[in-house]
């Protein structure tokens, strides 16, 4: 795909974004039903006269330079009420990650910076692993999460799960033999204890989550069955056929399915990038801090793919992430805004 530069002389106003952030609070796009919010924001730009399209994956691009700016479209599940109370927006997707995704549209606009909305972030990454696999190599990444305006993040842990299943014949509860769920139950438990770490940080730690759980007799009433879905996170230095190879010699019964892993990523903070983004923060009267997230984003898959700089910023406290709680203040997005403006006019024309 070739990158071109559209011709963007119109600023965007601050009532105008903020209406842009609501309305895109205010419309659901829960992971898989994305399309509403891909329109409207199809629709913002269009509006504009700038190009824009959604593609096969569900993924909205507006075209534009060698800055990539993008972020995720897609919210985890429920409902919180939209409220715009004295300056702080609440609902679902306000911090994760519509904050960062209104404001790099609206950047993407006033710069001509290029701007993709990716589908799929909350489950399985779909709409960025599509788009490195069918979008050309940009010059800079800034993959939009909340980071706080006055902060970027160079480090995330990578992720895999896997799906403990095991089948045991039935035996009166009476027997000492362990059952499915004890076998179950005994490998989890195994597990955690394996990957117990003394580092210095969780950032640093492999740590195991089980997300499901299900067992019990089977319908034949012969078998007792159980299956656990288990997410590992990942950290620098370790792989994900070690975290696999310490499990699966856990096994004392049944077996694993694991799944496509995501690798750890951790950003140079010597980049051109990462330097414009102090800079930009600076500018602001900003201290900027630099961020190692123990979770996971698309920048992990962008930064495997693509041998350009790549970082994560966007305003919202993160400990709001997947909370009741999740709201944004609009002063912090206008600040984050500010930032991004000044982080793309500083980039332009660079390779």
């Amino acid at each position: 795909m070739t990158l071109s530069k559209p011709m963007t002389t119109t600023k965007i106003t601050q009532s105008e974004a903020h209406d842009l952030l609501v309305e895109l609070v205010e419309t659901p796009s829960v992971s898989g039903n994305e399309e509403d919010c891909a329109d409207l924001l199809v629709s913002f730009f269009e509006e504009r006269d700038r190009e824009a399209w959604i593609d096969d994956a569900g993924n909205v691009h507006a075209p534009g330079n060698g800055i990539l700016l993008t972020s995720h479209i897609d919210t985890v599940p429920g409902e919180i009420p939209v409220e715009l109370d004295d300056g702080v927006l609440w609902g679902r997707g306000s911090v994760d990650a519509k904050g960062p995704l209104t404001a790099m549209a609206v950047i993407a606009f006033e710069t001509g910076a290029s701007f993709v909305g990716v589908v799929g972030e909350e489950t399985d990454s779909r709409g960025a692993r599509h788009l490195v696999e069918n979008y050309a190599e940009p010059n800079f990444v800034v993959n939009g999460e909340p980071s706080g305006w006055d902060a970027l993040t160079l480090g995330y842990r990578g992720f895999m799960s896997g799906t403990y299943s095991v089948s045991v014949e039935s035996t009166h509860t009476s027997r000492p033999e362990a059952n499915a769920i004890q076998h179950a139950v005994g490998w989890l438990s195994a597990v955690e204890s394996a990957f117990d770490s003394d580092a210095d940080s969780v950032f640093k730690s492999v740590t195991a989550k089980p997300v499901s759980f299900d067992g019990g007799l089977a319908a034949d009433g012969l078998t007792t069955e159980a299956e656990v879905e288990v997410q590992f996170r990942i950290p620098p230095g370790t792989t994900a056929d070690e975290i696999c190879e310490i499990a699966d010699a856990e096994l004392e019964a049944g077996s694993v399915s694991w799944n496509e892993a995501i690798p750890p990523t951790m950003a140079s903070p010597r980049t051109e990038l990462s330097r414009a983004f102090r800079v930009a923060i600076r500018g602001e009267d900003g201290d900027p801090s630099l961020l190692r997230k123990t979770g996971t984003s698309d920048a992990n898959i962008y930064a495997e793919a693509w041998d350009c700089p790549v970082v994560t910023y966007g305003p919202g406290d993160s400990s709001l992430d997947h909370t009741p709680d999740e709201h944004i203040e609009l002063a912090e997005f206008d600040e984050s805004v500010a930032v991004l403006s000044g982080v793309c006019e500083s980039l332009e024309g660079k390779p």
